[in-house]
């Protein structure tokens, strides 16, 4: 049985967890005298009256079980992106309510399309607001409830179990809470570091905070039109494509780099053959850029790196806008947004380590083709991975082309040009943001129409909740003993 008071209970978390930052971003309005001030307050003022309800009047709950788990994960998301809509909407000028739910739901997916023409325009307390919606869903939402919650070992393990997938707690040898926790210092002290470093390098400190905001989150949105080539600066963009580059990598592994333990980037087979395929990608692209006669080998080399990185972590910044880049160039860096960053980190995608375990599965097919009588096992890492694993990755990937395949026709369908349907629906399923077409690297989402932003909002959900959490939430709500 589902208890939708203890469900309620705990999306009154999520809401006061908006609540803080809401509150953060207009007092940035209230004290630059910008006109987002109530837009942004009363956003916050009713964040909170509606989180605190449900603590007041829902007593304190024990324990939860998975259904319940799964449905707060879900439509934690889903509330949330409603919520972060509602200053966009109140504040105007280009936010239409299908663009305000566009962007944030871009925002807390760390998506990073923006149907913005001019985010110059936007005041210094909504382009916090909007950085912030990607420093929340870089690491979840519900990852930093999990630290709040009560101290009942199952009411974490039931939300933590509905928000992660099983590869992802391969390398994670703990506890829940512990877990979470090493999610979050990790993530903080991405951020605080990359705040550092970009300031000294020249950026402003409120743009150092928004752009490390959605560097570690490998979001995308900037607080410039130009996006990162605003600021034409090698080491500001050596310093980003770092730090893109370690949050698509898993937290884990991370933590345990710094802390001495044998599992680490360094001992992981899946960060080096992650990092070289990606490392090969840049040098094909930069090779074929010099060749068609773009660029010199130095400046192809240089955007080349931007772009793979930027996209293929599903972090979405630019240097350089690409609709016009040989086709070459264009399959490739369409593929790693495809396959993305590792399990267990802020990327999107597929997820490389599903890719990995999807060809290690292959090879062991093939041997039985060859060797029926033959017992072969599954590894990643030196884990020997289940068959049941093996088939829910299987169904993953199909469930995943085939949410892409269908959103690429529904745009179709609206009279979008195909390169900008198919780029779109890669982009927005893997939370990269810009594709090719009309939603290039330094392009936007205002020409797809209403209807078009919806489904790609539905698509970017579907693609931060990867999918079977959604049907299976379905399920649940339907399914009756």
């Amino acid at each position: 049985m589902t208890r939708w008071e203890v469900i309620v209970k705990y999306l009154g978390y999520v809401l006061l967890f908006n609540a803080f930052f809401f509150y953060i971003s207009a007092a940035i309005s209230f004290f630059l005298h910008e006109n987002s001030l109530t837009p942004l307050l009363y956003s916050a003022v009713v964040c909170t009256i509606l989180g605190s309800f449900p603590q007041i009047f829902v007593e304190r709950i024990e324990e939860i079980n998975f259904r319940e788990g799964l449905a707060i994960s879900v439509l934690g998301w889903i509330l949330t992106c409603f919520a972060g809509a509602v200053p966009y909407f109140m504040w105007g000028g280009e936010f239409t309510f299908a663009n305000a739910l566009f962007e944030s739901v871009s925002g807390y997916t760390t998506t990073g399309a923006t149907i913005l023409r001019d985010v110059e325009a936007l005041t210094k307390g909504l382009l916090f607001w909007r950085a912030s919606t990607h420093f929340i869903g870089g690491v979840g939402i519900i990852l930093f409830v999990l630290l709040i919650l009560p101290s009942a070992t199952g009411t974490r393990s039931s939300i933590y179990n509905s928000e992660l997938s099983g590869l992802s707690k391969l390398n994670f040898k703990m506890r829940t809470r512990q877990i979470a926790r090493v999610i979050v210092v990790v993530y903080l002290s991405l951020i605080i570091i990359e705040i550092a470093l970009l300031w000294v390098l020249g950026m402003n400190f409120f743009d150092a905070i928004c752009h490390a905001f959605a560097t570690v989150a490998t979001g995308g949105f900037s607080t410039k039109n130009l996006s990162v080539a605003y600021y034409d600066s090698v080491w500001i963009e050596v310093v980003i494509m770092t730090f893109m580059l370690l949050g698509s990598i898993h937290f884990g592994l991370l933590y345990g780099t710094v802390t001495g333990n044998k599992m680490n980037v360094f001992t992981s087979k899946s960060v080096r053959t992650y990092i070289g395929l990606m490392f090969l990608g840049i040098i094909v692209v930069a090779a074929k850029l010099t060749n068609d006669g773009f660029y010199s080998w130095w400046t192809s080399l240089r955007y080349a790196s931007f772009q793979v990185i930027s996209l293929g972590t599903t972090t979405g910044f630019a240097t350089v806008d690409t609709p016009n880049w040989p086709i070459l160039t264009i399959i490739i860096i369409m593929y790693f947004t495809i396959q993305c960053g590792m399990v267990g980190s802020t990327s999107g995608g597929l997820k490389f380590d599903r890719v990995l375990l999807f060809y290690q599965s292959l090879k062991r097919q093939i041997k039985l083709v060859l060797h029926p009588s033959g017992v072969y096992i599954t590894k990643l890492e030196n884990v020997v991975i289940s068959t049941e694993m093996e088939l829910q990755t299987a169904i993953f990937f199909i469930l995943y082309l085939v949410t892409l395949f269908v959103t690429a026709l529904l745009l179709s369908s609206m009279n979008v040009d195909g390169m900008t349907s198919i780029s779109a629906s890669i982009a927005t399923i893997g939370n990269a943001g810009p594709g090719f077409g009309k939603v290039s690297s330094l392009g936007n989402y205002s020409s797809i129409p209403d209807a078009g932003k919806y489904v790609l909002s539905i698509n970017m959900l579907l693609g931060r909740l990867e999918i079977i959490n959604v049907f299976a939430l379905f399920t649940v709500l339907t399914y009756k003993k």
